[in-house]
């Protein structure tokens, strides 16, 4: 019969190291000088299923901004949008989220 430790002979770390989440990633479009802005907007619909209203709204702080964040999660995923932004031709990359 095997009996298990008691709390005394346990032993545990002496860390007090905090673990955080991984913070979430994101996927960023670059304004470009190629694009027309109803094609990133279409891409925008048809790739994110973005209502047009959210997809005009993110095509045009590409335009005016240079740049808007179009998704955020894991990293396999954004690096799977990313993937599927430079397919459609639009300038993308990916980043970890600002804290």
């Amino acid at each position: 019969m095997t009996t298990a430790p008691d709390a005394t002979t346990v032993e545990r770390p002496e860390t007090e190291e905090v673990v955080q989440p991984e913070l979430p990633w994101v996927t960023i479009v670059w304004d470009d000088p190629v694009n027309l802005m109803s094609y990133v907007t279409f891409v925008f619909t048809d790739y994110f299923h973005y209502s047009k209203a959210k997809a005009s709204r993110l095509m045009m702080q590409v335009h005016n901004e240079g740049k808007a964040v179009v998704a955020s999660g894991s990293r396999e995923e954004m690096e799977r949008d990313v993937q599927a932004m430079h397919t459609y031709g639009l300038w993308a990359t990916l980043q970890k989220a600002d804290a």
